[in-house]
């Protein structure tokens, strides 16, 4: 007997959001350091994968209502492949592959992925896999990833305070450093978690989440760029070489601000200097970013589909100076705290699958044209994983652009370093790669400030957080009273663009 599962409304919305310039996909590479075997590989994952019903399943229309329902004629060959690149097989061309791989659309007639098998130089390969969004949001895919890796289930993972408890985070996750970055207050976490079981009956009530759903109807356009424009379909990818988490750490102690607010605050720098390098004007351009923010219970975080809403953040791309550019981001996303975005916007997902899909395509156009990126900061496990014998080295993905948005930029952890990754449609930037060398160096930049304030002495309780009691946490100086902040004034504070 077959088994069928009637699709979520939110996942429909997402089933339906595709366009032949942004396809739904979540686009994923994990690279495999050498030796790697690559029938003992497609075996694994083969294997692996298909422990979870979902892919073996394809999605049906039964009188206007989709079901999640078994391929009678499901073939693991044509989900799992291997590729050869052409020659060398380095990074670039495994880019390009990955490009290409975005911009193809998934067989809607089986179920909604795919994995290649990429043979790289040197032994080593990657999988590229592509899963439409529709099946699962970027928290259940890290469970997915989980459940592929050997010894799998004896993976460790740790999560924020569950809701209602001190401390509970937006971006609950698998790293608690990062998770913490964006925080809801408590009294608006604990509305959040109680109103999501009906998000749809929630927008009806109060008006704090009427104010937050008119605010986000309403919302002024962010600055007109190159990165906004008529979208070709084309898409680059570029990468950077990891990062070291603990250094992001220290110096976001140091200075009074979350990693988050550090990794945000490098990618608007990384965006300032590529439009200064065309000769584009940049004071007082204002990026909008939307961020999904996880809205699931731990004990969710198995479960595929779709349970996050999103934020709108505004990046101060036109500030000039790096240190004014982390304090104005930590500002903004302190501001945030109580936001009710999250919850309306996962409620307008859920109302928007019960609606035509024509009202659906006029809402999205409304509130996605007065953004520029989809941004995404996934924590991932901290200790290195295998997969069918080999070392992972490196984990990447990216989340879709919807409408008319031409970037995706994601951020994730990995085994104590983080990946900037990015995607752009050609038409608006042919050359990510001049983008993600930026991010690096705009760090770096914030590290000089750290090395270079006389708090930073040896023994400094700011430099060994070690030496502070287990229930003690650090207190964000506000941009104002901090040290370095505070030297921002007069001459230097106006000369900042």
């Amino acid at each position: 007997m077959s088994n069928a599962e009637r699709m979520t409304a939110v996942d429909t919305t997402w089933l339906r959001m595709d366009r032949p310039t942004n396809l739904m996909q979540v686009v994923c590479v994990i690279e495999l350091e050498p030796p790697v075997s690559l029938s003992r590989l497609e075996r694994t994952l083969g294997a692996r994968l298909l422990r979870i019903g979902r892919f073996r399943q394809r999605v049906e229309d039964r009188s206007g209502t989709l079901w999640w329902s078994d391929d009678p004629n499901f073939d693991l060959s044509r989900h799992i492949r291997r590729v050869r690149l052409p020659t060398p097989g380095r990074k670039s061309e495994l880019q390009r592959f990955v490009a290409e791989m975005a911009v193809t659309a998934l067989d809607p007639s089986r179920p909604l992925w795919q994995f290649h098998i990429v043979e790289l130089d040197q032994g080593g390969a990657a999988v590229v896999g592509r899963i439409h969004h529709a099946v699962a949001d970027g928290i259940a895919l890290i469970g997915v990833l989980l459940s592929l890796v050997d010894n799998g289930k004896k993976v460790r993972t740790t999560r924020a305070a569950p809701p209602g408890n001190q401390g509970a985070g937006l971006l609950e996750s698998i790293l608690i450093p990062v998770s913490k970055g964006l925080q809801l207050s408590e009294e608006a976490l604990r509305r959040t978690v109680n109103l999501v079981g009906s998000p749809s009956q929630a927008l009806r009530n109060g008006t704090g989440i009427a104010a937050e759903l008119a605010y986000l109807m309403l919302m002024p356009s962010d600055s007109q760029t190159c990165f906004k424009g008529r979208l070709s379909g084309n898409k680059r990818v570029a990468w950077t070489d990891p990062i070291s988490l603990p250094e992001v750490q220290v110096a976001s102690r140091a200075l009074g601000c979350s990693i988050n607010d550090m990794l945000l605050a490098a990618a608007a720098g990384a965006l300032n200097g590529y439009l200064a390098d065309k000769g584009d004007e940049t004071r007082d351009v204002e990026i909008r970013a939307l961020v999904p923010i996880n809205l699931r219970e731990a004990a969710a975080d198995h479960e595929l589909g779709n349970r996050f809403g999103i934020i709108a953040v505004e990046l101060p791309v036109g500030l000039e100076n790096p240190l004014a550019r982390l304090y104005e981001v930590h500002r903004r996303m302190d501001s945030l705290k109580s936001s009710y975005e999250p919850l309306v916007t996962f409620g307008l997902l859920e109302a928007l699958g019960y609606a035509p899909k024509v009202v659906q395509n006029e809402v999205f156009e409304l509130l996605l044209s007065r953004a520029t990126a989809v941004m995404t900061n996934l924590p991932g496990p901290q200790q290195p994983l295998y997969l069918a014998g080999s070392r992972i080295g490196q984990i990447i993905y990216w989340v879709p652009q919807a409408g008319e948005i031409g970037m995706g930029v994601s951020i994730i952890s990995y085994n104590g370093q983080v990946q900037f990754g990015l995607m752009t449609d050609a038409a608006l930037v042919p050359n990510p790669e001049a983008i993600v060398a930026r991010f690096k160096p705009e760090f770096e930049q914030l590290l000089y400030f750290v090395l270079l304030a006389p708090w930073m002495e040896e023994g400094s309780e700011q430099v060994q957080p070690k030496a502070r009691a287990r229930t003690s946490k650090p207190r964000p100086r506000s941009a104002a009273r901090h040290p370095v902040a505070s030297a921002l004034n007069g001459r230097t504070r106006r000369s900042i663009r």
